[in-house]
């Protein structure tokens, strides 16, 4: 690793203070992409700001009928929380799937979607549910938060705080993992919400992105077989020592298939 100051503020303020008076500074949540770039030597912060002493940012409640979890809330306290399971089961189900016990006790919901990396699962719940992202200064809709491979609507110096999930009627997660990293080679979140069916992947293009071919097909009819009327285009999917793109779009069909069924009971 490059030399580096560390940082350990106490409140987001403090932590966004940082930012603005280093622009070379990076944020530390889980580390889980960061560490390994790191010691790859293939990005050189000035200084880390480590999250993980924020108490703000940590917990897991209800908020005007949704489910809100702080950003610093580590995956596997939301795959056990009781209170997760009886709101929002597909939650703690994506969760549970995330890596291993190791990856679940240390890496972040805010982390996974600030970096938006283009297998992780927490997009796609983000995503498939129309959640809301909480940020330090403002609040952005999940349809306009990922913008690309790694990339997303936050600014260099905004922090995200929360998510907060709608509660839906419905909602299921399946995914395909890649056997020795547990990353999503394609995962499918389905969910019937009071605003329609919304139907996220991930894990299959360079950005998790809805389906909404598959969207209308199951406002007509919200079952399994509705997956079988729909086309899943592989020009813009990834192709990679994984799985072709082909390969892809089939298991988009297949996970979508399981995701439906689960919704359903």
């Amino acid at each position: 690793m490059y030399a580096f100051e560390y940082h350990r503020p106490a409140s987001v303020a403090e932590a966004v203070r940082l930012l603005r008076e280093k622009p070379e500074a990076k944020l530390l949540a889980g580390g889980h992409t960061l560490i390994p770039t790191l010691k790859q030597r293939l990005a050189q912060p000035s200084d880390l700001v480590d999250l993980g002493g924020i108490a703000e940012l940590r917990g897991i409640r209800e908020e005007g009928g949704a489910l809100v979890i702080g950003a610093a809330t580590p995956h596997g306290e939301v795959e056990t929380s009781d209170l997760v399971r009886r709101t929002i089961p597909a939650l703690a189900h994506l969760a549970g799937e995330i890596g291993d016990p190791q990856v679940r006790n240390r890496g972040t919901i805010g982390g996974s979607i600030a970096n938006n990396d283009p297998a992780a699962d927490w997009p796609a719940a983000v995503l498939g549910l129309g959640a809301t992202v909480r940020t330090d200064r403002r609040e952005i809709a999940a349809d306009d938060f990922f913008t690309g491979m790694f990339e997303t609507a936050l600014e260099a110096d905004e922090i995200v705080t929360a998510v907060v999930f709608p509660r839906p009627r419905r909602a299921a997660y399946a995914k395909f993992p890649n056997p020795a990293s547990r990353y999503a080679m394609v995962g499918v979140f389905v969910a019937e919400t009071d605003g329609g069916v919304r139907v996220a992947v991930t894990g299959a293009a360079p950005c998790v992105f809805r389906l909404t071919a598959l969207e209308r097909a199951l406002a007509a009819n919200f079952a399994p077989e509705a997956v079988d009327g729909v086309t899943v285009d592989a020009s813009e999917l990834n192709s990679d020592i994984h799985a072709s793109a082909d390969y892809r779009a089939h298991l988009v069909k297949v996970m979508a298939k399981r995701a439906i069924a689960s919704a359903l009971g």
